[in-house]
Order: C-alpha cells, then structure tokens, then sequence
C-alpha cells in the first residue's frame, strides 16, 4: 500500500475514532497521527487475530483503523486523565 494510501486510510480511520470517543475530532493533524497510528496498531491486532489488516482504501481497512484508533484515544484519554470541560 502506497504511502499516500496510508494516509488518506488514516485521516478517515482516525477521525472516525476521534468521533467514537470523544464526539468531535482531534483536528486534521491530530486525526492523521491517530488515524496512521491506529492503522499500524490495527492492522497488527488484526493480524495477530487471524484477520487481514489494512489493505488500501476500502472501507474494511478503514473500520481496522478506526479500531486501532479508537484504542490509542481511549488510552491517552485514560492516561491524560479525560477530556472533562465545562
């Protein structure tokens, strides 16, 4: 899969997660670390499962994203303590 493949899997997959998590997203950059983050975290628990990971710009590769997305939210989430704002 190309570079620009990753990316594009990674903005869509952490901007799903961002919205899972925490209803809004992190911001394009922050969406685009997470998302190519959660790609590679995916893609991996994916393949430790028995499953395919990301394969290019489907819409399977992008719910692997999401899903290693939303992983890496909920732990900085729980390590920095929440998102708690009045």
């Amino acid at each position: 899969m190309s570079f620009i493949a990753w990316i594009v899997v990674g903005i869509i997959g952490g901007f799903i997660g961002s919205l899972v998590v925490n209803k809004r997203g992190q911001g394009l950059f922050g969406d685009l670390l997470l998302g190519v983050i959660g790609a590679v975290l995916g893609g991996w628990a994916f393949n430790q499962l028995g499953r395919s990971g990301v394969t290019g710009i489907n819409l399977y590769s992008m719910l692997v994203s999401a899903a290693g997305s939303i992983v890496i939210l909920v732990l900085y989430h729980a390590l920095r303590g929440g998102t708690a704002r009045a």
